[in-house]
């Protein structure tokens, strides 16, 4: 059996394999609600065969959007409009729901990326962004707040918050979004933390804020239940955050009882200079797992089977996640464990879709007629 198609075991959570789809903002919510779209898009992509499904980057305040579109889990109504999705995933799928809770930080208001992308003026209805310094994140644009003490406390705040709510709502994992560019990570990179007090300067200091946010919400979710973070391993920028310091960061990370290392790069400077290529980030999350021993999920234009069977089986990274190739491909993990000889879950609706070589793709299956 493919090492992809083996299981494995995050506290009390057991999956049936190593791949999970990642979070992808879909910029299509009401308010912070979860729409109509979500409800077609996380059922579609729960049955692709992946062991876990991560809802996309759910901003813990209102201001923590990324765009007007962007999904919530800061109110009763944002919290409501989740649970028919969730039900009706629990009904028909047996992917584990993970959920990545963020906020956007200096980042936040914004366009939607097919509408531009561009910070929206407070004048043209965007919001007053926040970070850990008033540096804009890119030339001419306006300044966010610096945040003071009682902005670190409410934002620490709502993401404990935001998973209790995630625990109402059943959901079996959280992984905090300390990647791209947005908050935890603009406190992480000394391009954007410029800060002169406890939370900026020396590495301890930048990493001070990140790691508290962590531990506000390790002890609000249950203990049976994994938290994993994504963490970008490189700015991509010289003097920015690097390969080093994130090592160091897991390390902290692990003595706080961290489960999962997601390791993707960059999004903090439009400076960046990124050699892309097939698994490019897999390197960084390979260099984690060897110095720290934590469970790590290697991203990045991973879109083959063979592909991510061979970082799992190298040891490369424990799991694989996939985003724009299960857009393409929503039944990526049932090609991949055909083609790899493992055997995924599929609803009885659709066992005749098993082909006559791959008889015990969906495990021990019976259909018949009269």
């Amino acid at each position: 059996m493919s090492a992809l198609f083996s299981p494995l075991q995050l506290r009390g959570l057991a999956l049936a394999n190593r791949i999970m789809v990642s979070p992808m903002c879909q910029y299509s919510a009401d308010n912070g609600a979860a729409t109509d779209w979500h409800f077609t898009h996380i059922n579609s992509l729960a049955l692709s065969g992946a062991a876990m499904f991560c809802i996309e980057a759910t901003h813990v305040e209102r201001i923590g959007r990324i765009t007007p579109g962007c999904l919530g889990l800061w109110n009763d109504a944002t919290e409501a409009a989740l649970k028919p999705i969730i039900a009706s995933v629990r009904k028909h799928s047996k992917a584990a729901i993970a959920m990545q809770l963020a906020h956007a930080g200096r980042k936040g208001s914004s366009h939607k990326p097919w509408n531009g992308g561009q910070l929206i003026p407070i004048a043209e209805g965007g919001w007053q962004t926040v970070a850990p310094s008033a540096v804009p994140h890119k030339e001419g644009e306006a300044p966010p707040l610096a945040l003071d003490a009682s902005g670190l406390a409410r934002i620490r705040d709502a993401f404990a918050s935001a998973a209790k709510r995630a625990e109402r709502l059943g959901l079996d994992a959280l992984e905090l979004h300390g990647a791209h560019g947005y908050l935890l990570h603009q406190f992480l990179s000394p391009l954007s933390n410029q800060r002169t007090d406890q939370y900026g300067g020396s590495l301890e200091n930048r990493m001070r804020f990140p790691l508290e946010v962590f531990e506000a919400v390790r002890a609000a979710f249950p203990a049976a239940k994994p938290v994993g973070i994504r963490v970008s391993a490189t700015d991509w920028v010289e003097g920015g955050w690097d390969i080093a310091q994130t090592i160091e960061l897991a390390k902290q990370l692990k003595a706080r009882g961290v489960d999962w290392i997601d390791v993707s790069s960059g999004g903090v400077s439009p400076l960046q200079k990124i050699a892309l290529g097939p698994g490019y980030q897999v390197s960084f999350a390979q260099a984690i797992k060897q110095a720290t021993g934590l469970t790590t999920i290697a991203v990045g234009l991973i879109t083959e089977a063979r592909q991510a069977g061979e970082i799992v089986a190298s040891g490369k990274a424990d799991m694989v996640a996939l985003a724009r190739g299960m857009l393409y491909d929503p039944r990526w993990g049932w090609h991949a464990a055909a083609e790899l000889g493992g055997h995924v879950f599929a609803p009885p609706q659709y066992w005749r879709s098993q082909p006559s070589t791959q008889k015990a793709l969906f495990g021990a299956t019976t259909f018949g007629a009269r």
